[in-house]
C-alpha cells in the first residue's frame, strides 16, 4: 500500500506528521508492505506550514493514478471569534500569509491545480481518499464530497453541512473509499485504524504498541441500526 500526503503551503504540521510516522512505522514492522511520501499538486518543492516557519519537502507531485491512499491535511492559522469575519485584505496579492484565518488557507487550495487532482485520484477506483481535520473542507468546497459522510473538527462541522455533505461527529468516518478524521490529533488514530483495514490487526496493533497509543472512540460507517434519540 502506497500512502501519497498531500502538502500546501499553511498546511498543519500534526495533520501530517502523525499519519505519516503511523504509515512509517507500518512499512516498518510489515517488511515494506507500506510506503509514504509528502507530494504536492506542484511537484517537489519546500511547502511551508501554517505553524510559524516549519517547512517539510515535497519530494513529488501528487499522482492521482497510483493506486493506495490519498492523504490530504488541514491547515493552521487564526480560528477567530465567533462572528469574526476574516480580513478580506489578507492574502489579497494571490500569496500565502503566515496567521491567515484557516478557511482562507484552506479556500486557497481551490486556485491551484489540487482540486483536478483530487477530483481524477478520487476517479480511480484503486485509490482510497482520506483526510484529517480540514482536509475534508479541501473536498468539499472543491466540490468533490457532496452527500458522503465526512468529518472534521467540530468547529467545521457546519461549513461541512453547508457544502452537501453528511458531516458525522465522530473521531474517524469510514465511507468506503472516503475516509476521514475529526480535530487534529485524529491524524494518529486515521493512520492505526487504516493500517488495520488495509494491512491488518497485527501491524496496527505493533504499531500501537510502538507508539504506546491506544484508538479512542468507534469508527463510524454509514451501516447497522440508526440509534433512537435519547
Amino acid at each position: 500500500m502506497h500512502v501519497q500526503i498531500v502538502l500546501f503551503d499553511g498546511f498543519d504540521p500534526l495533520d501530517v506528521i502523525a499519519p505519516f510516522e503511523a504509515f512509517s512505522a507500518g512499512g516498518s514492522c510489515s517488511g515494506g508492505a507500506v510506503t509514504v511520501e509528502l507530494v504536492s499538486a506542484e511537484g517537489p518543492r519546500e511547502v511551508v506550514s501554517g505553524a510559524g516557519a516549519l517547512a517539510l519537502r515535497a519530494t513529488a507531485a501528487l499522482d492521482p493514478d497510483r493506486p493506495g491512499l490519498v492523504l490530504v491535511p488541514g491547515a493552521s492559522g487564526r480560528v477567530g471569534e465567533p462572528g469574526e469575519v476574516p480580513d478580506q485584505e489578507a492574502g489579497g496579492d494571490g500569496e500565502w500569509h503566515q496567521d491567515e484565518f484557516i478557511p482562507v488557507l484552506l479556500g486557497r487550495t481551490l486556485t491551484s491545480a489540487l482540486p483536478g487532482l483530487l477530483q481524477a485520484a478520487m476517479d480511480n477506483p484503486q485509490v482510497t481518499m482520506t483526510t484529517v481535520c480540514g482536509g475534508s473542507l479541501v473536498l468539499a468546497m472543491a466540490g468533490l464530497i457532496e452527500g458522503r459522510y465526512a468529518t472534521t473538527h467540530h468547529m467545521g462541522l457546519g461549513m461541512l453541512e453547508a457544502t452537501g455533505v453528511r458531516a458525522v461527529r465522530a473521531r474517524v468516518v469510514d465511507d468506503g473509499d472516503l475516509v476521514t478524521g475529526a480535530g487534529v490529533t485524529s491524524g494518529l488514530d486515521l493512520g492505526l485504524y487504516l493500517l488495520e483495514r488495509e494491512v491488518g490487526p497485527q501491524i496496527a496493533h505493533a504499531v500501537e504498541e510502538l507508539f504506546a497509543h491506544e484508538r479512542r472512540g468507534t469508527i463510524w460507517r454509514p451501516q447497522g441500526a440508526a440509534p433512537i434519540a435519547f
